[in-house]
């Protein structure tokens, strides 16, 4: 990514608040500036691409939220990648950011490509842990298939536009004191497409596209966390005109699973044991995405101790290597006791005497094992 080390607010020169429209003022100021065919610096086209890319960012709502809250690494890990466009010709790429031509006359309309489209999966944490093939329903606009996107009905053909002879753009031609101005516009006739449909199709009725319902398999990577979007390129809505279709996003939610915590790659758990297990030591089960798994607790455990499994946690999206599963020892103390249990008890800790609670480490060492 060409701006990865770069704040995009401060590529488009604007504060943190600025609106939609600073936004964009910004970007034509800036692509204008530095554009290779007005700027030849050698660095003007690195620049030009870094504007664009925080641009393509900041105007979208949700990729804006996105950036704001976890930065370049949240955007990657949606799936979000720079728009490829060529620099030679800039009135193209104002026209892909604003859907306008800025610099001249309109032009004739031309192929675009489709609008990107959401959808949502719900996972179990024992599916993200292991990864999971899931089906998400999906509302899009796909190419007509009667009339094939060309938007007559088979078996007739367009023609050429009367009111701007095909060129998808009418003049205007006014007399002023100052002498006579030309203005351009596109053609209110075919909508600047140079070209009438007398017979539309009466699937389509002459859009070329048509809304249909759909159903994608989405393959949920293994390690994948609640939140993360799914980037299905060519997915989304059909583009107009023969263009090519954009790409569907699948938020995925991951269910949380009882008695489980995740943080990060790890999974954090609890053990209760009685202060008799505590003391004696235990063997107790505790709840894991692939099943139920057997936790020793050595002799002596004090209560708040962490017993880590090691390589038993959620895997990795990026490596694949699993993380821990920490079981925090939770234990019980009796609340009500008989009076032959109270005096047993007492039998006992006179019994143990000091030596009984002596640590075999210190302070720091206890602090070390902690963080291994």
């Amino acid at each position: 990514m060409a701006t990865a080390e770069r704040d995009y607010y401060e590529v488009l020169g604007v504060e943190r608040t600025a609106s939609d429209s600073e936004i964009k003022k910004a970007f034509r100021r800036l692509a204008r500036e530095l554009h290779p065919d007005v700027n030849d610096a050698p660095d003007a086209e690195h620049h030009f691409r870094e504007v664009a890319e925080a641009y393509e960012v900041l105007s979208d709502a949700e990729r804006r939220r996105t950036y704001d809250r976890f930065g370049h690494a949240g955007l990657r890990s949606g799936g979000f990648r720079p728009t490829d466009f060529d620099v030679g010709n800039l009135s193209d790429i104002f026209a892909a950011f604003f859907g306008d031509a800025v610099f001249g006359a309109p032009t004739q309309a031309r192929p675009a490509r489709g609008g990107d489209v959401s959808a949502g999966v719900e996972v179990t944490l024992a599916e993200a842990f292991a990864g999971a093939r899931a089906r998400v329903p999906l509302r899009v606009a796909r190419a007509c298939e009667r009339c094939k996107g060309a938007r007559a009905e088979p078996g007739t053909t367009s023609e050429t536009c009367e009111t701007c002879g095909g060129v998808g753009h009418v003049q205007h031609v006014s007399q002023s004191v100052f002498g006579q101005f030309v203005r351009s516009a596109t053609c209110p006739r075919c909508d600047g497409l140079g070209e009438v449909v007398r017979t539309p199709c009466r699937d389509c009725d002459g859009a070329g596209r048509v809304l249909a319902e759909r159903e994608l398999e989405v393959d949920v990577p293994a390690g994948i966390h609640d939140g993360q979007r799914i980037r299905l390129r060519g997915e989304g809505h059909a583009g107009a005109l023969g263009g090519p279709a954009g790409d569907a996003f699948v938020l995925v939610r991951v269910r949380p699973q009882p008695g489980l915590e995740r943080d990060g790659d790890d999974l954090l758990a609890v053990a209760a044991i009685t202060f008799t297990q505590a003391a004696l030591g235990a063997s107790v089960r505790v709840p894991s995405p692939d099943g139920d798994v057997d936790v020793e607790v050595p002799p002596g455990t004090q209560p708040g101790e962490v017993v880590v499994l090691r390589g038993r946690g959620m895997p990795s999206l990026q490596t694949g290597r699993r993380g821990d599963l920490r079981v925090h020892v939770d234990v019980r103390v009796p609340r009500r006791l008989t009076p032959e249990q109270r005096e047993q008890l007492e039998h006992v800790d006179a019994a143990l005497g000091d030596d009984a609670y002596r640590d075999d480490e210190g302070f720091f060492d206890r602090l070390k094992s902690a963080f291994r």
